[in-house]
């Protein structure tokens, strides 16, 4: 792995840091947080723009800390073996992989709440008005309520973080170096990353399916991770498949 910064890397950390110096200190973080963090498409805060602009946002010193010594170990082997060009397209593809698999998985579990809060009376309005109030409204029966407080958090919920983007480029690492020995601060045993990411890959779906934590703090978007990863995966694949030569951009 390479020791130094190369040049694609060191600028996206600097986003990433700016971002991050942002949300502490305009509007108190909210009002930053608010306009770039990833929404709902269904929630009002939701903007176009956020598909972007959440991969540059973080909820906190330990959440940017992790991802940037990520992308520096990680992204500049990957960006010294592919190019600028196609370190950058990937890294940018695996975060767009990422909002597909969460926002799907999302729409995936609140579309049939929906419905059925719908079937049972309930008007769009007044299903809106309480998921952004959080407040009861009356008449409001036990069934019902039941079915609003599973839809609740994922129509309130935001996604922030560059760790889509970076298991896309984790996943390009491991395809181009698979004998390659990697630890987890938390399990200090080298592993060759052809077992190790797909094993990291594994336990964000089984996190995302049963809700148990392994490594990560419980609120995060496991199946961002997976996405962003087989986002990557699916690139490398197509440019070794074609063995570089009519995918060569540099």
């Amino acid at each position: 792995m390479i020791k130094g910064i190369t040049n694609t890397v060191k600028h996206l950390i600097i986003i990433n840091v700016i971002m991050f110096i942002g949300t502490l200190t305009i509007g108190n973080g909210e009002l930053f947080y608010q306009w770039f963090a990833l929404y709902f498409p269904k929630n009002d805060l939701f903007q176009p723009w956020q598909i972007i602009t959440h991969m540059f946002m973080h909820g906190g010193t330990t959440h940017i800390l992790f991802n940037m010594f990520a992308l520096w170990m990680f992204g500049s082997a990957v960006e010294s073996q592919l190019g600028s060009k196609k370190f950058l397209f990937i890294y940018m593809s695996a975060g767009f992989g990422a909002v597909l698999f969460q926002l799907g998985y999302y729409y995936f579990n609140y579309l049939p709440i929906y419905s059925e809060l719908i079937s049972s009376g309930l008007t769009s309005p007044q299903i809106t008005q309480m998921f952004t109030t959080n407040e009861v409204l009356q008449g409001v029966n036990d069934s019902q309520l039941t079915l609003l407080k599973d839809a609740f958090p994922i129509y309130n919920a935001s996604m922030v973080g560059a760790s889509g983007c970076i298991m896309g480029i984790l996943a390009a690492f491991g395809m181009m170096n698979p004998e390659a020995k990697l630890m987890l601060i938390f399990l200090p045993i080298p592993i060759k990353a052809k077992y190790f990411i797909p094993g990291i890959i594994l336990l964000d779906v089984v996190s995302a399916i049963t809700g148990q934590s392994f490594f990560s703090p419980s609120n995060t978007a496991y199946m961002a991770h997976v996405g962003g990863a087989l986002t990557g995966f699916i690139i490398m694949w197509y440019w070794k498949k074609n063995q570089f030569k009519q995918n060569r951009w540099d």
